[in-house]
């Protein structure tokens, strides 16, 4: 068996042609009720989506700004190669009011050279029987069967779903080839040393970086071994657009960012010493986090910092504060320049990837547990108290725990976190999320 991993699904196309309208539809709810974890700052342009018992990742490459027909095109192709690199499927749109244009026909040419998965939708179609001639146009694209589609009448959006998971390989997950290498995505901003920390772990330059503007160079797997072991490094270098607003460059970095994390099993999140631990670091962390992968920061060109006693503390201590949700993240200060405590990196993956996959005996869990509830009582809520029956690790990657409960809406969430407070002190357990699903037991099922 191959490693299990969620597709990647990637909408592309010209401006108004509907793409947000259907990215908000198939989002549902999710967006506009947030409830991700505190202090991650979510970007709406990448979503989880479940369809007919298939989970994958949808993607909105967007970020094209209508100035002239000839910007649109080039950011169109930019936007095709986004999604040829990251995504198992591109879902290509286009407009039936606008009907085909010159942009789309030469964005065609470039999806059709890539031998991904093409699925071509034809929005705004709100009375296909009317339409249909208009819709037949669209066949000249030559990507195959057109399907028409309303976003905003939320018609059609079924068959082609089910023509998108058609694709997918054999059950709801794609897999990896079969194969032990461990996969990291080395991700990070722009110009903080991804390439260079590549390069200089591989001794070789496998990663090229160019400065041309609107080249993609990512989404490169560079395959290494050391001491034994065999790594694949997924990077997402090579962005590098001149002239561009600060947001597109934000809006392209989030994307790769999800398809290279999402082909992984440990994250290196690269964050620049020079610079501090920011927003955008945040963000970036915040997409590991969300997706349960095990967790490195990489805190590059430490060479370049004045320091004393206090520098390396002060600094965690920064990193912590910023990157609140994720305690057990391991910090680790190396410069890719000099080479300095590169070499552990490899370590400190190997750890990390251990933790991810780790699993402990469910009558050792019950112990803690039972430990845990005798030193904190569990709390009580008008006068009732929540009682934990019984723990079990279901799954790993990450470690994954069930407990149960007479009552879930007493479960709080700093209960559940003491919970595993207690069971990290036991285990370790560094570098990885741990998740807790809490379920309910009547008094009687649990045998009391």
């Amino acid at each position: 068996m191959g490693k299990k991993r969620k597709p990647v699904v990637a909408v592309v196309g010209r401006p108004n042609v509907g793409k947000s309208t259907f990215f908000n539809v198939l989002a549902g709810e999710r967006l506009s009720i947030v409830k991700d974890t505190p202090g991650v700052t979510r970007d709406r342009i990448y979503t989880d989506v479940d369809w007919a018992g298939h989970d994958f990742t949808l993607i909105d490459t967007g970020g094209i700004e209508p100035d002239s027909k000839d910007i649109i095109l080039s950011q169109m192709r930019e936007q095709a190669q986004i999604a040829i690199d990251t995504a198992d499927v591109i879902i290509f749109m286009t407009d039936l009011k606008q009907g085909l244009v010159d942009a789309d026909n030469q964005v065609a040419i470039m999806l059709r050279k890539s031998k991904k998965p093409i699925i071509l939708a034809v929005n705004k179609t709100d009375n296909y029987k009317k339409q249909i001639a208009d819709v037949y146009e669209f066949y000249n694209l030559g990507l195959g069967e057109p399907y028409p589609i309303s976003s905003a009448e939320r018609t059609g959006l079924g068959d082609l779903l089910d023509a998108v998971i058609e694709h997918f390989p054999e059950g709801a997950e794609a897999e990896e080839p079969e194969d032990d290498s461990v996969r990291i995505a080395v991700v990070g901003k722009p110009n903080v040393g991804k390439s260079s920390i590549i390069n200089r772990l591989i001794g070789e330059n496998r990663v090229i970086v160019s400065d041309i503007a609107g080249t993609t160079r990512d989404a490169v797997d560079t395959h290494v071994k050391h001491n034994g072991k065999d790594y694949i490094f997924v990077d997402t270098a090579g962005l590098r657009r001149k002239n561009k607003i600060k947001e597109d460059l934000e809006h392209y970095m989030i994307v790769r960012t999800v398809g290279a994390v999402e082909r992984s099993d440990v994250t290196v999140i690269v964050i620049d010493a020079t610079e501090g631990v920011t927003e955008q670091d945040a963000k970036i962390a915040g997409i590991a986090h969300e997706r349960g992968k095990g967790v490195i920061i990489a805190v590059n060109k430490w060479d370049a910092v004045e320091k004393d006693n206090h520098t390396t503390d002060n600094f965690k201590k920064k990193v912590r504060d910023t990157l609140s949700f994720m305690p057990y993240a391991e910090i680790i200060f190396i410069s890719a320049l000099t080479g300095q405590r590169l070499p552990k990196l490899y370590d400190t993956i190997d750890m990390v990837v251990e933790n991810h996959a780790m699993r402990v005996q469910t009558g050792v869990l019950n112990e803690i547990m039972t430990q845990a509830t005798v030193m904190q009582q569990p709390p009580t809520d008008k006068g009732k108290r929540l009682r934990l029956y019984y723990i079990t690790q279901v799954s790993v990657k990450p470690p994954t725990f069930v407990i149960f409960v007479n009552d879930k809406e007493l479960m709080h969430f700093s209960y559940t976190r003491y919970i595993e407070n207690q069971i990290r002190e036991a285990f370790g357990f560094k570098g990885t999320p741990l998740k807790f699903i809490i379920r309910e037991r009547k008094d009687k099922e649990a045998g009391i």
